[in-house]
C-alpha cells in the first residue's frame, strides 16, 4: 500500500483526497455513491474505509448517505513495524509528522479553504434570503399604501397632494433604511472574510488527537500513549497548541496491522446522523443501502416505517 498525498499547493480545484468510514459490507454502496454523487475518481477501499478524490464542496459532501464519517486524508501508508521495541515504535510514529510535513500543511490549507468557501456561500445565501424577504416586505407595504390611497381618494379627493407627499417621504425613508442595511451586511461579510484569513496563522491553530489502535500495535501501545506521542511531535514541529476540549482542528489516526491512516474530520457531527430523524430506528446508512437495492425511483411513494433514511 503506497502513501497517498496531494501535491504541494494543490487545492480543491485539482481535487482533494478524502476517505469515509462505512459499516462492514457497505463499502460497495459507498463507492458507487461517491462516483455518482461526487464524480469521484481514484476510488478504492479497505475494510471499513473508502478513499476517493473529488472537487466537490462541503455542501455536496454533506449529502453522502451511505457514509458514517468523512475525513480529509493526510497520509495513508504501510503499517508500522510492531515487532520492534516500544521505543522504536514510538519513533516510527513521530516520523508520521517529521518525515513529510508538506503533506500536513497541504491538508490544513485544503481544510481551511473548504471551510472558508462554505462560510462564504452560506453568508451569500443568507444575504440573498434577506434581500428577498426585504423586497417582499416592501411590496406588501406598497400594496397596502395603494389600497389606503384608493380608500382615501374615495372619501376625500382633496387630500391627494398630501397623500402623495407622505408616500414619497416614506419611500425615501425606506430607501435610506435599505441602503444602510445593505452597507451593514456588506461590512459584516468583509469582517467574516478577514477573520477567516486571520486563521491562516498556523501558530494560533489548536488541535487534539484521536487515536484508534488495533491488532498487534493495539496490544503494544494504548491509544492514549499514541495520542500523547503524536501530539507532542505536532507541537514541536508546527507550533500548534493542544486543546482537548474545544480545538479548531482534530487529527484522527488509525493504526493496525494492515495500514496507517491519518486524517482530519471534515464535520464535527457524523454524516450518518440525520437531523430530521426524531426517533431511533434502523441505522440510517443501512436503510439507505436497502433503499438503493430496491431501485426506488424519484417520486415513488414508499411505505418504510422502520427505515429512516
Amino acid at each position: 500500500m503506497s502513501e497517498v498525498r496531494g501535491e504541494p499547493g494543490s487545492g480543491t480545484e485539482a481535487g482533494a483526497r478524502f476517505f469515509c468510514t462505512a459499516g462492514r459490507g457497505l463499502e460497495p454502496f459507498l463507492m458507487r455513491e461517491v462516483r455518482a454523487r461526487l464524480a469521484a475518481t481514484e476510488v478504492e477501499y479497505i475494510s471499513g474505509k473508502v478513499f476517493f478524490t473529488t472537487c466537490s464542496d462541503l455542501n455536496m459532501l454533506k449529502k453522502l448517505k451511505s457514509a458514517e464519517r468523512l475525513f480529509l486524508l493526510i497520509k495513508k501508508q504501510f503499517p508500522l513495524i510492531s515487532s520492534v521495541s516500544k521505543g522504536k515504535l514510538l519513533n516510527e510514529m513521530q516520523r508520521l509528522i517529521n518525515e513529510d510535513p508538506g503533506s500536513w500543511l497541504n491538508a490544513i490549507s485544503i481544510w481551511k479553504n473548504l471551510l472558508e468557501l462554505d462560510a462564504k456561500k452560506e453568508k451569500l445565501s443568507q444575504r440573498d434570503d434577506n434581500q428577498l424577504k426585504r423586497k417582499v416586505g416592501e411590496n406588501e407595504i406598497i400594496i397596502a399604501k395603494k389600497l389606503k390611497i384608493e380608500q382615501m381618494q374615495k372619501i376625500e379627493e382633496n387630500r391627494d397632494c398630501q397623500l402623495e407627499k407622505q408616500i414619497e417621504e416614506e419611500t425615501l425613508e425606506q430607501r435610506d433604511f435599505t441602503t444602510k442595511s445593505e452597507n451593514f451586511q456588506e461590512e459584516e461579510f468583509r469582517n467574516d472574510i478577514e477573520k477567516a484569513i486571520d486563521t491562516h496563522n498556523q501558530k494560533d491553530l489548536t488541535f487534539r488527537v484521536s487515536c484508534r489502535c488495533s491488532g498487534t500495535i493495539g496490544k503494544a501501545l494504548t491509544a492514549q500513549e499514541v495520542g500523547r506521542v503524536i501530539g507532542i511531535a505536532i507541537m514541536k514541529h508546527f507550533g500548534w497548541k493542544a486543546d482537548l476540549r474545544n480545538p479548531k482542528l482534530e487529527i484522527f489516526i488509525h493504526l493496525n496491522d494492515v495500514y496507517s491512516v491519518v486524517g482530519i474530520p471534515v464535520f464535527r457531527v457524523p454524516l450518518a446522523s440525520r437531523a430530521y430523524i426524531k426517533t431511533a430506528g434502523l441505522r440510517s446508512t443501512i436503510a439507505w443501502a436497502m433503499a438503493s437495492l430496491a431501485d426506488i425511483k424519484w417520486g415513488t411513494f414508499l411505505l418504510a416505517p422502520s427505515c429512516p433514511f
